[in-house]
């Protein structure tokens, strides 16, 4: 329809956002490299700040690789979860003034339907790069000195391409017509859906961009992936995605099952049946545009008793191949020498975006999801109640209670973060987001004068 090829759709992606707000909290680390994340021994990296990324440093990364590419002096801090919710509130709240259609997909990215803003910006002149800059001006003030990059474009698919290519504190618009000359001389794997695996097999073919990908016809890549699939990946190479701003995520959860005529006990066969409905499901994924962190698979036994197992990824795929290997390692948790009469495999934890998969079985065996921050959420709670906890403690010296990073009040020297701990002792740096880099001192860890605090307001005076 005319009107909808004219759709304004932006992207906002906050910049290094957790490390972005350790550095505006902690005056000593500013312009220095930090690294947040888990982390002990098998920690991963959740975002390095700019100064880290230039020694390789990156988000994905397992947190031992950091320390091994980074030089010394650099910060590797546990994440603050309540911190990052503070600030995402301020930046949400300013998005949601300028239209009531924002679609928040994490605790530092939303889409925002211009079209429905009570005075919308025109793609026209130098309005709408205006107006971006205003607003982004407007998130550095409120927040303290947080910037952020905004990509706007007819489609959500392109507006959050768009958001990409000019980091940070970039805007980057995709006017209409335009958008076949931006995505074409893109790699395949910025198309969602496609992740390692899929990219391997369409290089099978000879297609590393989306310009090859869009010469592709449509009954090629059905036979190849699937209708579903292949018919999402014919529609995103040319640039054609419909899907809504919606203020509330509709879908927590996607699966499949199967009752069998008579109990199954042959573990073959059921792997089969998974193979089938992974295959079903990373379709409908990529039908979507979600990714999903959680696997399910439910067991019906022969007596009805029910069984589930679930294990959440350490980040979002939409790989069929990763769906399928993780459901594969859960039915091994089940006992089927008694038959099941209904096997069943689910997806959940979804989200708008996927990261590239870390090879934790071959270079960290056993990695537990609680090394791994969880920065995926829906639009009323962006990151999972009790996140700030999730960083194993013990490994790297630290008893349970004194994280790096982490907010303290000394009775006596005021509010500060833990520098380090360990043998009995707590270092802390004695510093704020209104003071100037402060003392470091160093007390009893069971010392009664300090405790634990919630962050710091960066609004508010000094203490």
């Amino acid at each position: 329809m005319p009107g909808e090829t004219r759709r304004c759709i932006l992207h906002l992606d906050l910049d290094a956002f957790f490390a972005a707000v350790e550095q505006r909290d902690k005056p000593s680390l500013r312009g220095r490299p930090v690294v947040v994340g888990g982390t002990a021994g098998r920690g991963v990296v959740a975002t390095a700040s700019y100064e880290a990324r230039r020694f390789g440093a990156r988000s994905a990364m397992p947190t031992a690789e950091a320390r091994r590419r980074c030089p010394p002096g650099t910060a590797f801090l546990g994440g603050r979860f309540e911190a990052y919710r503070a600030s995402s509130r301020v930046v949400m709240e300013l998005l949601r003034e300028q239209s009531p259609l924002v679609e928040q997909v994490s605790v530092d990215e939303a889409y925002v339907d211009l079209g429905a803003a009570p005075d919308p910006p025109g793609w026209e002149g130098d309005e709408l790069r205006g107006w971006c800059t205003a607003l982004l001006d407007r998130i550095t003030a409120e927040t303290g000195g947080l910037t952020a990059s905004i990509g706007v474009a007819t489609s959500k698919m392109m507006a959050k391409l768009a958001s990409e290519m000019d980091k940070p504190a970039g805007i980057t618009l995709v006017p209409p017509g335009e958008e076949l000359r931006v995505l074409h001389a893109l790699s395949v794997r910025a198309i969602p859906g496609i992740g390692p695996a899929t990219a391997s097999r369409l290089h099978g073919f000879g297609v590393d961009t989306v310009a090859e990908l869009e010469r592709m016809s449509e009954p090629d890549l059905v036979a190849i992936f699937g209708a579903a699939q292949g018919g999402a990946l014919h529609r995103l190479a040319r640039a054609q995605d419909e899907r809504p701003v919606v203020t509330e995520r509709e879908a927590k959860s996607i699966s499949s099952e199967e009752t069998f005529e008579t109990d199954v006990t042959d573990r073959a066969r059921l792997e089969a049946d998974l193979a089938r409905m992974a295959h079903g499901l990373a379709g409908r994924l990529a039908a979507t545009g979600v990714f999903a962190r959680t696997i399910t698979v439910k067991a019906r036994q022969h007596d009805f008793t029910t069984q589930t197992r679930s294990g959440t990824l350490a980040f979002a795929t939409g790989e069929e191949a990763v769906i399928l290997r993780e459901a594969r390692r859960l039915l091994g948790a089940v006992d089927v020498s008694s038959g099941l009469r209904l096997l069943g495999l689910g997806v959940a934890g979804l989200t708008a975006h996927a990261q590239e998969e870390l090879l934790l079985d071959t270079a960290y065996p056993g990695a537990d999801v609680a090394d791994l921050p969880d920065v995926v959420g829906g639009a009323d709670e962006p990151v999972p109640a009790g996140a700030d906890d999730l960083v194993e403690q013990g490994a790297d010296g630290q008893r349970p209670g004194w994280r790096t990073g982490q907010d303290v009040h000394h009775a006596q020297h005021g509010a500060g973060w833990v520098w380090g701990s360990g043998r009995g002792v707590v270092t802390v740096r004695f510093e704020g987001p209104l003071t100037p880099p402060g003392p470091v001192r160093s007390f009893a860890e069971d010392d009664p004068a300090l405790v634990r605090t919630g962050p710091p307001d960066w609004r508010g005076p000094p203490s």
